[in-house]
């Protein structure tokens, strides 16, 4: 089976202005969720999605990534995610595809296999917290409705729930995961 792995990075973060870029215990959010997918090898291709250079060049020495330019008609905040893995699969076709949501550095590699599995039986599936989705090549191809999500929507105790959107998110991961500072 063709399994593609993905992470979406825009520039345009309105709470926390080049959040992926921002780092986690030293590596930019963006780098730190590609690296997990490459080392998970699961995937026969693992892609960045992403409309801004300065986020492509932040990843592009990894030689087990293929940089994929967003256009900026999908690069608004209007945007769903469903028209931008539908580019992804069209450049890069294949049986599943699975997003892997860089503000969720703290996913074990085990919510990539049940998405996988799950698509592969239901078509998507969706991780609960939303970490990771992912879905069949049917699926994308005959979405309907990108608002109307239809995964199956699995629950992963344990994931740590922060969805990191602001300073203070990002700082309450690195609290949360890293030693107590001596000050």
């Amino acid at each position: 089976m063709d399994i593609v792995g993905s992470v979406i990075a825009r520039a345009g973060s309105k709470r926390l202005p080049f959040k992926n870029l921002l780092p986690y215990k030293g590596t930019p959010l963006v780098r730190h969720a590609l690296i997990k997918l490459i080392d998970s090898t699961l995937f026969s291709k693992v892609v960045l999605s992403t409309d801004c250079e300065l986020i492509a060049r932040t990843c592009m020495d990894l030689t087990d990534i293929e940089i994929l330019k967003r256009p900026d008609s999908l690069a608004t905040d209007e945007t769903a995610s469903i028209p931008v893995f539908q580019h992804i699969s069209k450049k890069f076709p294949s049986d599943i595809h699975l997003n892997y949501n860089c503000n969720f550095p703290e996913c074990p590699i085990d919510v990539f296999r049940e998405a996988i599995s799950l698509a592969t039986i239901k078509g998507e599936a969706l991780s609960s917290p939303y970490a990771v989705w992912s879905q069949s090549r049917e699926c994308l191809e005959n979405y309907g409705d990108p608002f109307n999500i239809t995964a199956d929507v699995f629950e992963v105790p344990g994931l740590y729930p922060v969805d990191i959107h602001s300073q203070s998110d990002l700082l309450q991961a690195h609290r949360d995961h890293q030693i107590d500072l001596p000050w």
